[in-house]
């Protein structure tokens, strides 16, 4: 068995009042998320890999599933005792105008879990795969055909639980004084930024041009929708943030 991973601090050194330790809030920031940046070190350099991922429980408590070909550099690395990561998800809600560019800032919601990423059990891996899609697509897996078993062997998961995790959040206004000084008539503000869905493009096999997407696909675009439109109407409530450098 490998001897335990010594972890990092987690602990927000900058700004502490904007860490949150709720476990819902990271599982929050999770759920809306798509792709992981996976911090890993291979022959002494750091390397950071983009992953498609979903959030689920094997049995043993909620874990990040980053899933791969089986011939992926990290599936390799991780080989039969895991390998050390830093996976790190970042929803960038907007952008804070101040009247100075020093204190100008942005919203955002930045999740970091660490931890040893181990391979997901080759008689688990079809479950793991079932809830990636749960995560990236729900409601898919009843409108399509289930996977094979060739394609179940020809995709690799790796589990990360969410034992070790910093979550950090600003979600505010300027940060600004009525004698700071600055020229007032300069606007300062919020541009708000979201991902959502444009209209959906068929695929060149598609049963023809009438044909609507799927229910699955209406309702993650009208997800995407209804989470942008419920934070920008938050922002017109938020408390003033705190000042600091940089915002």
């Amino acid at each position: 068995m490998p001897t335990p991973d010594a972890l990092p601090s987690l602990t927000v050194r900058r700004i502490r009042e904007r860490q949150q330790t709720d476990p819902q809030v990271l599982r929050q920031v999770l759920a809306e998320g798509v792709v992981a940046h996976v911090g890993i070190v291979r022959d002494g350099f750091p390397v950071v890999l983009p992953f498609l991922y979903g959030v689920g429980d094997l049995g043993t408590g909620p874990v990040l599933l980053l899933h791969g070909s089986t011939g992926g550099g990290l599936f390799l690395d991780a080989g039969t005792d895991g390998v050390p990561v830093s996976a790190t998800v970042t929803h960038l809600d907007g952008i804070v105008f101040a009247r100075s560019t020093f204190d100008s800032s942005a919203n955002y919601r930045s999740a970091m879990v660490v931890g040893r990423a181990t391979v997901v059990p080759v008689e688990q891996r079809a479950e793991a795969l079932r809830q990636v899609v749960d995560h990236l697509m729900p409601g898919r897996r009843s409108e399509v055909r289930e996977m094979t078993d060739k394609e179940v062997r020809a995709t690799q998961v790796l589990q990360l639980p969410l034992d070790a995790a910093s979550v950090k959040v600003r979600a505010a206004g300027v940060g600004e004084a009525a004698d700071d000084g600055e020229d007032h008539a300069v606007w300062a503000g919020v541009l708000p930024l979201a991902v959502r869905a444009g209209d959906p493009v068929p695929g060149t096999l598609s049963a023809g041009a009438g044909t609507r997407p799927d229910p699955s696909v209406v309702a993650l675009a009208s997800r995407l929708t209804a989470l942008a439109t419920d934070r920008e109407a938050r922002l017109t409530t938020a408390p003033p943030p705190t000042r600091a450098a940089h915002g």
